[in-house]
């Protein structure tokens, strides 16, 4: 990674136009090398805020929310990554359950399974860092989702060493999914939610809530903590997806893709 790069505004602004170069192109995903190349996390996520600026610009759209990766074992382990990133939701690409996606519009379509959020209220600046268990009364409700995402064919084996690209590709999100709402305001309860993915009615993995950081509010106090070292926060109306509780898919063409919250409800995405 070159570490000599002054991230300017105008530097971010530049790497972000790559990016989205890269995708029109549908170009392979690699680690930005060079000039393009991000030198740490901080500025990563500098290019990701100019590259989702950019976005929004040119599609009137605005930010729903947050998606938080790879906060599961499983997940990181798939990418040989240990910590958590998150990208950010656009509006325009939340799907209600049911809904239908096209399979070529990706260069390779990755579904995750999830257990998201969304902030009743705007979550407090303070000094000490939000649990999991304190943060859940601004997030009363919710859902069984779907996460889309575009990993445009990345190769598995040599991610670690692009994880800031990841972060300042936006985590690779290309939207969400939301299915069925449930009240939320037991932490322990959290936990113990099993969650069990199925393509085309043929079950592909489960996973268990505690296996998000712990408690999928647990995951939520993270993220809330990492906006609040840049003197960010929650705001209300904000969706925020937790990270798969199981394994990515790679659904094609005619199947259906859905996810179970054993006792709390299901949403599902056809892709066509």
């Amino acid at each position: 990674m070159n570490k000599n790069i002054d991230y300017s505004e105008e530097q971010a602004h530049t790497i972000a136009l790559e990016l989205i170069r890269q995708h029109a192109h549908s170009e392979q995903f690699r680690a930005l090398q060079g000039a393009f190349s991000p030198s740490d996390i901080s500025s990563a996520y500098r290019v990701q805020d100019a590259y989702v600026e950019t976005l929004l610009n040119q599609r009137n759209t605005s930010v729903a929310g947050f998606k938080i990766a790879l906060t599961t074992p499983a997940m990181r382990q798939m990418v040989g990554f240990h910590d958590s990133v998150f990208g950010k939701i656009f509006l325009d690409q939340v799907l209600q359950s049911g809904e239908s996606i096209v399979a070529s519009d990706y260069r390779r379509l990755i579904i995750e399974f999830e257990i998201a959020f969304r902030i009743f209220e705007d979550v407090p600046l303070r000094t000490t860092p939000w649990t999991g268990f304190e943060i859940l009364k601004y997030a009363p409700n919710a859902y069984a989702a779907l996460e889309i995402a575009d990993d445009r064919s990345a190769q598995y084996d040599t991610l670690k060493a692009a994880i800031l690209t990841l972060v300042s590709d936006n985590a690779w999100n290309q939207g969400l999914v939301l299915g069925s709402s449930f009240a939320c305001n037991e932490y322990e309860a959290l936990g113990e939610i099993q969650g069990m993915a199925f393509i085309d009615g043929k079950e592909v993995g489960r996973g268990m809530g505690r296996d998000v950081l712990g408690n999928p509010a647990d995951a939520l106090a993270w993220l809330a903590n990492s906006l609040a070292a840049n003197g960010k926060t929650l705001k209300a109306g904000s969706l925020v997806s937790t990270g798969s509780l199981v394994k990515s898919q790679f659904p094609v063409s005619n199947q259906s893709v859905s996810f179970k919250l054993q006792g709390y409800g299901a949403v599902q995405i056809e892709v066509r």
